[in-house]
C-alpha cells in the first residue's frame, strides 16, 4: 500500500505532536514541516529526519495532505492556500475566527474536491469511542471543561479555545438543531472571556448546560449525559466512562458489572445496572490522524467534517454574541 505524503504547517505545541505522530503511522510519509520561525521547524525536522521547507508553497508542492496547527487568526488564509493547491487538510480547532471564513473554506474544499477535517480531538477520546455500542439519546447534558491559565490559548475567547470541544461533541450526540441559547461570560486575565457558561436548548427537547474556564485551580474535563433509561458519566482526562442504565430482567444484556437495584413497578421488571466499559489505551491524536488518512484513501467523509466544524463555530459565535449582549455589571 502506497503511503500518503503528509506535511505539517506550524511546529508549535500542537504541530509538533502532529509531526511526531505522523512519523509513527505506517500509512503516512512525513515529507516535511513548515513554520514561520525557521529555527523551530529546522529543529523538529532534524529530530524526525524530515525536511524543513522554506515556505508553505514549497511544502504544498510535495505533499498530498497537511495538518494546519497555526494560530487561529491564520487558519483562513493558510487553509485557503492549501485547498487551492488541492491538498487535503486537517485544521486545528477552532476552524477559523469567524463563521463567514469557515463557510468559505467549506465551499472552496467542496469545489476543489479536497477533504477538510477539523481537529476536534475529543471525538477520538477513548472514553467516547467506548460508548459507540450504547444507544445514546440525551435529554440533558452537563459539561465542565476547566483549565489552569495558559497564555498560549488566549488569542481567542475561552468559548473558542475550550468550550468548542464540548459544543462539537454535544451537537454530534444530540443531532438536532439548536433552538435557543442563553450565555454569560467574563474576561478576567485576558482581553477576551476567560470563563463562560451557556445553556443550549435543542428542537428535540434536549438541554445542554456547558461551562468552560481557563482560570481554574484544578483541571476538569467531564460530561454527564441523562436520558430516559440511562445516566452516563465521562471523564475525558482519565479516559473513563461509567454507565448506569435500566435493562429488562430477562434481557440478554442483563449481565451487569454491578447490580444496583430492581424496579418492580409496571408489567416488566427492570434492573438498575452499572457498567464501566473497558477503555482501550489509545493515542487520540493518532486515531484522529489515521481517520483523516482513511477518508483520503477511501474517498469518504471525514468523521469531523468541515461542515461539522462550521456548525460548532456557528453555535460558539452565537454564544459569544449572547455574552456581549449581557448588561455590564455596575461597579464603583
Amino acid at each position: 500500500m502506497e503511503k500518503i505524503r503528509v506535511g505539517v504547517i506550524g511546529t508549535g505545541h500542537l504541530g509538533t505532536f502532529h509531526a511526531r505522530v505522523y512519523s509513527q503511522i505506517p500509512e503516512a510519509e512525513l515529507v516535511g514541516v513548515y513554520d514561520i520561525e525557521r529555527e523551530r521547524a529546522d529543529a523538529l525536522a532534524n529530530e524526525l529526519r524530515t525536511t524543513s521547507f522554506p515556505s508553505i508553497e514549497a511544502l504544498l508542492k510535495n505533499v498530498e495532505a497537511v495538518s494546519v496547527a497555526t494560530p487561529t487568526h491564520t487558519h483562513y488564509d493558510i487553509g485557503m492556500e492549501v485547498i487551492k493547491n488541492r491538498v487535503h487538510l486537517i485544521i486545528e480547532k477552532p476552524m477559523t475566527v469567524t463563521v463567514e471564513e469557515a463557510k468559505k473554506l467549506v465551499e472552496e474544499a467542496e469545489r476543489n474536491g479536497v477533504k477538510l477535517q477539523v481537529g476536534h480531538i475529543e471525538r477520538f477520546n477513548p472514553a467516547i469511542l467506548v460508548l459507540e455500542p450504547y444507544n445514546l439519546r440525551p435529554l440533558f447534558i452537563e459539561s465542565h471543561r476547566l483549565a489552569q491559565f495558559n497564555p498560549r490559548g488566549t488569542d481567542v475567547a475561552v468559548v473558542l479555545d475550550l468550550m468548542i470541544h464540548d459544543i462539537d461533541l454535544i451537537l454530534s450526540l444530540v443531532r438536532s438543531p439548536v433552538e435557543r441559547i442563553e450565555a454569560n461570560g467574563v474576561a478576567i486575565l485576558s482581553d477576551t472571556e476567560d470563563i463562560a457558561n451557556a445553556r443550549l436548548q435543542f428542537q428535540n427537547g434536549c438541554v445542554a448546560n456547558v461551562t468552560a474556564s481557563r482560570i481554574s485551580q484544578n483541571k476538569m474535563r467531564k460530561m454527564r449525559i441523562f436520558q430516559s433509561d440511562a445516566y452516563i458519566s465521562i471523564d475525558f482526562a482519565q479516559g473513563l466512562a461509567e454507565v448506569f442504565h435500566l435493562v429488562d430482567e430477562h434481557a440478554e444484556n442483563a449481565k451487569p458489572t454491578m447490580l444496583l437495584g430492581k424496579i418492580d413497578q409496571g408489567k416488566k421488571k427492570r434492573l438498575i445496572v452499572y457498567e464501566q466499559p473497558e477503555v482501550k489505551e489509545v493515542n487520540a491524536l493518532q486515531v484522529e490522524l489515521e481517520s483523516f488518512l482513511s477518508a483520503i484513501r477511501n474517498n469518504t467523509h471525514p468523521l469531523v467534517s468541515g461542515k461539522e466544524g462550521l456548525q460548532a463555530l456557528e453555535v460558539a459565535e452565537e454564544i459569544l454574541e449572547k455574552i456581549k449582549s449581557q448588561p455590564i455589571p455596575f461597579s464603583l
